[in-house]
């Protein structure tokens, strides 16, 4: 069966060719690429986002098979919610689900209950596939849709999750899909966004968690983040990296009630 796309002509544009150019203006040319773990990037349309999510992406060695981790926005569906097999269109084409990382990760973690209904209207993870398209044009990917924040939870999908990774026949890469402050003030969104993004940096996602629900963090990705740097942590990650941070006031010229986006990448 065929995940339709539930934001094409909203958040990015639904003609292929110009989804392709935007997608491609947004990408950059590093000298050095990183041999990321795992990064951390925005899902807001993408003449807000966009920027971000295209400097993390052409700052990163890129695998073939990627598990992406995005929050659960409709509150539908299963919490903890793996998409089943099959294919996701966008304008750019298909991108196929890994059958063999669902598996594993079906294997290797209890709480994980195949689900499209979390998926069908969800962009968190949607929003990332065409840039994959464009760069690799050939991959695979587990979706992962969490609807949950409870930390112990949290902690035991990323370690599971890094067992998934190790156990893989070829390198995946983990991506969590994140906005940061939502509707503060620019000043106020980029001091409370600094606290999260210094929890990543440190590799702490327990910091990560408490830091968010104690400043009233509005990182609409925490859960995601946590289990991916869980994960890393787990697969000998010694580093983070912020690649970009923006907000968009920067597109609209409203620096009143801004969002904030940042890129990392765990290293």
């Amino acid at each position: 069966m065929i995940r339709e796309p539930a934001v094409a002509g909203t958040f990015y544009s639904s003609n292929p060719k110009s989804l392709q150019q935007t997608v491609s203006s947004y990408l950059g040319e590093p000298s050095e690429r990183l041999e990321a773990m795992g990064v951390i990037g925005p899902h807001a349309g993408y003449m807000y986002s966009g920027a971000v999510a295209g400097s993390v992406y052409s700052a990163v060695e890129l695998p073939r098979r990627f598990i992406i981790l995005g929050p659960n926005h409709t509150g539908r569906g299963a919490p903890w919610a793996l998409h089943p097999p099959g294919d996701w269109r966008t304008p750019l084409g298909l991108a196929p689900v890994d059958a063999e990382l669902n598996r594993l990760l079906l294997q290797e973690c209890s709480l994980l209950r195949e689900d499209r209904v979390a998926h069908f209207r969800e962009h968190s993870i949607e929003v990332h596939i065409p840039f994959l398209q464009v760069l690799l044009h050939d991959f695979t990917f587990a979706a992962i849709s969490v609807g949950r924040t409870d930390f112990a939870a949290l902690e035991a999908l990323g370690h599971a999750l890094a067992r998934v990774v190790q156990a893989a026949a070829q390198p995946v890469l983990l991506i969590a899909s994140s906005d940061m402050t939502h509707y503060e003030p620019a000043d106020t969104a980029a001091r409370k966004d600094r606290m999260a993004i210094e929890r990543v940096l440190k590799l702490d996602p327990r910091g990560l968690h408490q830091v968010v629900l104690e400043e009233d963090i509005s990182m609409c990705g925490l859960a995601p983040a946590v289990a991916l740097l869980t994960a890393c942590c787990d697969l000998g990650a010694t580093a983070g990296k912020l690649i970009r941070y923006s907000n968009s006031g920067d597109t609209s010229g409203d620096y009143d009630h801004v969002v904030g986006y940042a890129g990392m990448a765990i290293i």
